[in-house]
């Protein structure tokens, strides 16, 4: 499913600045052809400001559907249209590369990512993520580290972009589930207790493109 004519789109532009790539526009869908989409200049909200768009910009997308699902894609600027307006043309993404994201439903993606963390005792360690997802994470603990379930972590994930810019993300997390590995270690599972949806956002925008990667592997 694609954003209809005169619905909005929410981008975010591919920078190597990272308080531009984490800035968020707003644009109409003008008109569709075959291959493309064409939106109106895109707006900042809060502020009015127009970004102009060069052709090879890269682009992160969502639109929102009914239910408040929201549907992402990567694309990229192929052009401009001058009519009445001026409109951009981007390239439609395949149909199968759109994943859609229900906020309680948050896929995960494996990535190991440094995570720090602090327990409610104030000891304070560096670990390594399983995977990652809107919902939570899991890392790996050594046995010298005393955790148990229902614990609670303060945390700050480094989270890397394609676009080789890096964002903290600061949660509260609740250990779920704890699994004991052969290798003397322990899988710890953590839900998020507590954590913005700006931090969120950093986080199922990072498991967007990972899992654009492994798709097109």
């Amino acid at each position: 499913m694609y954003p209809k004519i005169n619905e909005y789109i929410h981008l975010q532009v591919a920078s190597s600045d990272a308080a531009e790539s984490e800035t968020e526009y707003r644009a109409r869908i003008a008109d569709m052809e075959d291959e493309s989409f064409l939106i109106e200049i895109p707006m900042q909200e809060g502020n009015g400001r127009l970004k102009k768009l060069f052709v090879g910009d890269e682009l992160s997308v969502y639109f929102i559907t009914e239910g408040g699902i929201k549907n992402y894609f990567n694309t990229h600027v192929i052009g401009f249209k001058e009519e009445v307006i001026r409109m951009v043309r981007l390239r439609k993404p395949a149909a199968e590369s759109i994943f859609k994201i229900q906020r309680r439903s948050f896929f995960r993606v494996n990535a190991e990512l440094e995570l720090a963390v602090k327990d409610a005792m104030g000891s304070r360690f560096l670990v390594r993520t399983e995977d990652i997802g809107g919902g939570g994470t899991s890392f790996l603990s050594d046995a010298k580290i005393t955790l148990k379930v229902a614990d609670k972590l303060v945390c700050w994930l480094l989270v890397s972009y394609r676009n080789g810019s890096t964002e903290h993300v600061h949660f509260e997390g609740e250990i779920v589930r704890m699994k004991p590995l052969d290798t003397g270690r322990n899988l710890v599972m953590v839900k998020f207790s507590a954590i913005s949806d700006a931090e969120r956002q950093k986080i199922i925008r990072y498991c967007f493109e990972r899992q654009f990667d492994f798709r097109n592997r």
